[in-house]
């Protein structure tokens, strides 16, 4: 694929690529405050951050046995690459490896979802159109046939189940087709997979990250992994919104702890100030947040533990949420209308009444999508060697050196 490397030469003829200097990375926030995040946790971001950047190698240059690759493989001793999934592109663009973090690193079964070149399209297409989530029972496999062709014509017929779980019963709850059909078209793929490091590994952390939509994925993938009785570790950068209400109380219910500022919490949803992509789809069509946000509020490149910030509930207005304007539909019954819309015809109805289109409205500045929506520790979707050629020559303290 040429895409990263032309973007590589266009950025660079745009914006020098000569090292920069960096602020102080450790510096202590101020004691006491609940908000804070600590170095520990920082410097697990950091890293993760740089996990899931590797993965945008599949489909490109590639990842390659032990853990060899064109991007940061060299960083992470240890490793040892299991396998890639690339499942092609259109509605069901998904890729990502799947690894095993021996020691001296933390000991870890980690699956990175990568994100995709073209996540507008993915998020105003038509498989925009809300589908009712039905939850993966445990051990049960999807039956469904899987294909693009099945999922446009029947979008709204819920995967066949092998058995039913009460407990993994998710009321009123509606998804994003397209996040759904990637991760269907992903399950197959990884599970086996996932089983045997499991069996080999069971006491390494099944450590889920990914950027973008792949933080989706991610997503929808640890809830079928909850059901299936294991326990995800989840780390998302830049995560859409992929559903409604209902489905985020869900999530947060699976994995929010009621402790939500210590490093123990199960799953870190990573926002960074200005990116559009955490607050897609659009409030109008039915689609909110859940809970377990860390904010980054320093705009450009890198940020310090203090420009990090944990968040409270699931849209706090401190953090990402607050650039949600004021006049966004909240629970009006034309939001629960279009979160529950049960075909095309009365979707398409319904937007005609409305005078409205499936297209993002203005207010959202899409160009950022190749600024703030990438830049989470690092300038993430480029896999040529050290990464994006703005961070060749920068480094993260290490946090034991600090006073």
């Amino acid at each position: 694929m040429l895409f990263p490397c032309v973007f590589a030469l266009l950025w660079c003829s745009s914006v020098s690529c000569l090292p920069t200097l960096q602020l102080p990375l450790f510096e202590q926030g101020t004691p006491g405050s609940d908000r804070n995040v600590s170095v520990e946790l920082f410097t697990e971001l950091e890293e993760l951050s740089r996990i899931v950047d590797i993965s945008y190698c599949v489909g490109s240059t590639g990842i390659h046995q032990p853990f060899l690759c064109a991007s940061r493989c060299r960083d992470f001793v240890g490793f040892e690459l299991i396998t890639t999934w690339n499942t092609g592109p259109l509605l069901a663009d998904s890729c990502g490896y799947i690894a095993i973090s021996h020691p001296p690193s933390p000991p870890r079964i980690i699956v990175a979802f990568r994100g995709t070149y073209s996540v507008a399209n993915t998020i105003v297409d038509l498989s925009t159109i809300p589908q009712e989530y039905v939850p993966y029972p445990g051990d049960g496999e999807d039956q469904s046939s899987g294909s693009i062709a099945d999922l446009l014509l029947n979008p709204l017929r819920p995967a066949k189940r092998a058995m039913t779980v009460q407990e993994s019963r998710c009321e009123n709850c509606t998804v994003h087709l397209g996040f759904m059909t990637s991760w269907r078209h992903t399950r197959s793929e990884i599970l086996p997979h996932l089983e045997q490091a499991i069996r080999q590994y069971p006491k390494y952390q099944l450590t889920l990250v990914g950027h973008s939509l792949g933080g989706a994925v991610a997503a929808l993938a640890a809830l079928d992994f909850k059901a299936k009785g294991w326990s995800p570790k989840v780390t998302t950068f830049g995560e859409p919104r992929i559903g409604n209400k209902a489905l985020m109380h869900y999530i947060d219910k699976a994995f929010i702890e009621d402790d939500t500022t210590t490093i123990k919490s199960m799953y870190r949803r990573v926002t960074h100030v200005d990116d559009p992509v955490p607050l897609l789809p659009v409030k109008e069509w039915g689609y909110r947040m859940h809970a377990g946000e860390i904010y980054i509020s320093k705009s450009d490149l890198s940020p310090s533990v203090t420009d990090l910030q944990h968040c409270v509930g699931d849209e706090d207005p401190l953090c990402i949420a607050g650039a949600e304007p004021a006049d966004a539909i909240e629970d009006s019954s034309d939001a629960k209308n279009v979160s529950r819309t049960i075909d095309f015809a009365m979707l398409n109805d319904f937007l005609k009444s409305n005078g409205q289109a499936l297209t993002i409205p203005a207010r959202y500045r899409l160009w950022q999508l190749f600024f703030a929506h990438r830049d989470y520790f690092w300038r993430l979707g480029l896999c040529i060697p050290g990464g994006d050629p703005t961070d060749w020559y920068r480094e993260y303290s290490d946090p034991d050196l600090q006073d």
